[in-house]
């Protein structure tokens, strides 16, 4: 017998005052079996640092050719493909050509990433932002994961900070591109 997702329900308060961005944001999302808690909360930030109308979730870990999450314009071409984790060379190349923007949301160790990338053909490398978050607060978020979650999300300074329950975890966002690590 198959084991079937687990669905999460997350209302977060976004205040992104970097970007400007005040916002409610109420989704579902569908845990895959072999998928852990981390990279659910990869994926949910992701959702919440790079919210824009019409962002949503890709179709989940059984369609491996789609990203994380994308926007799409009315005519369906990809304006934005979010990958999270360590997705390999290949795939940012693919990702790069098909899509307007494309953005990298991860909590792997640098070096890891930088050995998956480096000497490889990625097209336009230098455009494909990454976003790297801190892999113990990206623990702390997945430990505390539940079936309903509601988080406070601000980002200030490039100062990320989730609330959540009576607790807070926070790290510094470092951004760069996927070039910097070729």
């Amino acid at each position: 017998m198959a084991l079937s997702s687990t669905i999460r329900n997350f209302e977060i308060e976004l205040a992104h005052i970097d970007n400007h961005v005040y916002d409610t944001l109420s989704f579902k999302v569908a845990q895959h079996p072999s998928e852990h808690n981390e990279r659910v909360a990869v994926r949910v930030l992701a959702r919440a640092l790079a919210h824009e109308e019409g962002l949503e979730f890709g179709r989940g870990l059984s369609t491996v050719e789609d990203p994380a999450l994308w926007l799409k314009d009315p005519m369906g071409q990809i304006v934005h493909w979010i990958d999270v984790g360590a997705p390999s060379a290949q795939r940012l190349h693919k990702a790069s050509k098909q899509a307007q923007r494309v953005s990298v949301y991860s909590d792997k160790n640098k070096t890891n990433l930088q050995n998956e990338w480096r000497g490889q053909k990625i097209h336009k490398a230098d455009n494909i932002a990454l976003v790297h978050l801190d892999a113990a607060f990206i623990a702390a978020l997945g430990e505390h994961m539940n079936k309903q979650n509601k988080w406070s999300v601000t980002v200030t300074e490039g100062y990320l900070s989730v609330g959540f329950g009576d607790q807070t975890a926070d790290c510094q966002i470092e951004t760069s591109t996927v070039d910097a690590l070729l």
